[in-house]
């Protein structure tokens, strides 16, 4: 019994150690160079040089694997954009945009005979809870809104993110 609640009590202190690894509740004091999205792990990144600074868990598109290539295929784009713009009156709480689509997307899209479309945006949740569905937006990255408050007084206007698959 004694190692049974020893082993219990070793476990719940590591998880909390990694939970709270990168997630600390202090405001983010160092400023933001770079955002990295690993689609494939779920999880969103901002760096100060190469210093990871936060971590985070998201929701992705609801047709998640692979690049987008259209307006209305479910994807979330892959590759390097920047931060465009800050919506305080977003529909999905806050939001940053992101500068999908770029000459390349748009290249694509119209080799495809289709619009690239665009408003891809780093976001909070609606007021309808999303959470049995972990992929759930037309293409946007979804966190939960208490990270969105912190992720949107962090990140400036021209922060590059790289959205790897």
């Amino acid at each position: 019994m004694k190692i049974k609640l020893f082993l219990i009590t070793v476990i719940f202190t590591f998880l909390s150690t990694i939970s709270s690894w990168a997630n600390s509740t202090t405001a983010i004091a160092e400023p933001i160079t770079s955002i990295v999205v690993k689609k494939s792990d779920r999880k969103m990144y901002l760096f100060n040089g190469e210093k990871v600074l936060r971590r985070y868990r998201i929701g992705l598109g609801f047709s998640p694997k692979g690049d987008k290539k259209f307006e209305g295929d479910g994807k979330t784009p892959e590759g390097k954009y920047y931060i465009d713009r800050k919506n305080p009156n977003s529909q999905y709480y806050l939001s940053l945009g992101i500068s999908y689509p770029n000459e390349s997307d748009k290249k694509e899209a119209a080799k495809l005979g289709k619009l690239p479309g665009g408003d891809i945006f780093i976001h909070g949740r609606d007021k309808s809870p999303k959470w049995w569905k972990r992929d759930w937006t037309f293409g946007c990255i979804a966190i939960r809104n208490h990270e969105m408050d912190e992720i949107y007084s962090a990140v400036d206007i021209g922060t590059p993110i790289f959205i790897l698959p």
